[in-house]
């Protein structure tokens, strides 16, 4: 049914698009806007991962710069069955994370250092579980699609309104202003119900790939709690990528939700805490590493982290 929805809410942004041209120049307007969304998606779907990761200044990282972060993730990986994506981390305070890439052969995780320094290693791993769940999913491609759909969305109405005042505009001035204003709030909300949708998925073949649904369920409380009182410096400077992150970054995050790109945080825990009890899991507070999908070493104390800590604190990443 996600899946479906999902099909149906992307051939509904796709003819608002030709709408847009149709509206703007006939026929021949709404044959240029889907040349448009062609050029546009084209150069996303190559382009779109290395634009993402330089948008947030992560850094690539690796089995010597960052082992334990990167071991967690290839056994996660192993364990969902996916290529090993390329590592990343954000030099930011805020617990956050996002996927990105075409497909699992081009895919790279980026975690912030917020979320590496204030996360259990067991909650890292339910984070980290959800974003290769995204590129499962074939998510990021999705996303890209949208977002570059309706940026082009908003583009073509911004270009009717211009030109709307032009005698020979089949809008006028009147229709061009409407439609600046509504074509992109239509867009907005149908890329935000695609964004809620696929981040349920998400949550749920996550819980399955670390095998413990209430780790992420204590990821999402923490970062979300966090999310509130700790900018996304990154994030605010580049909101469209907002719908990419675990949970919404930027501080407008108490906003209508219809507005939100996100579910609401409490709906998905109890989602997930659904999933420990039919599970026979306890739905509390994380449960100890042991065995856990990483290895059998059990988590030092201290923090996940605090083994290989220096003096600053700052962690493995350096």
């Amino acid at each position: 049914m996600n899946y479906f929805r999902t099909a149906i809410l992307l051939a509904g942004l796709t003819a608002l698009f030709m709408g847009v041209g149709a509206l703007i120049g006939g026929q021949s307007g709404m044959m240029i806007a889907f040349v448009i969304a062609l050029a546009m998606n084209a150069f996303s779907y190559w382009n779109s991962d290395k634009m993402v990761l330089r948008m947030h200044g992560a850094e690539e990282v690796d089995a010597s710069t960052a082992p334990e972060y990167y071991d967690m993730v290839r056994q996660l990986a192993e364990n969902a069955e996916l290529p090993m994506p390329r590592v990343y981390i954000m030099h930011n305070p805020q617990p956050n994370a996002f996927a990105t890439g075409r497909n699992p052969e081009n895919a790279a995780v980026a975690a912030t250092t917020g979320l590496l320094e204030r996360l259990s290693k067991e909650e890292v791993a339910g984070v980290m579980a959800h974003e290769l769940a995204h590129i499962k999913n074939y998510d990021t491609l999705i996303m890209t699609v949208t977002a570059t759909i309706a940026g082009a969305i908003s583009m073509l109405a911004n270009f009717a309104f211009i030109f709307g005042g032009n005698r020979n505009s089949n809008l006028g001035f009147i229709g061009s202003l409407a439609l600046m204003i509504l074509a992109p709030m239509a867009a907005g909300l149908v890329q935000m119900a695609i964004s809620r949708a696929r981040e349920y998925q998400a949550d749920k073949l996550g819980a399955e790939i670390c095998h413990r649904p209430m780790w992420l369920a204590s990821a999402l409380q923490k970062i979300a709690g966090a999310a509130e009182h700790i900018p996304n410096e990154s994030a605010e400077r580049s909101p469209a990528t907002a719908h990419m992150f675990i949970i919404h970054p930027l501080s407008n995050e108490r906003m209508d939700p219809l507005f939100s790109t996100h579910p609401n945080t409490d709906n998905r825990i109890a989602r997930l805490m659904e999933m420990a009890q039919d599970w026979g899991q306890t739905a509390g507070a994380p449960e100890p590493q042991s065995g856990g999908p990483w290895g059998s070493a059990e988590a030092p104390t201290g923090g996940p982290w605090s083994s290989r800590r220096d003096d600053t604190g700052r962690g493995p990443w350096g």
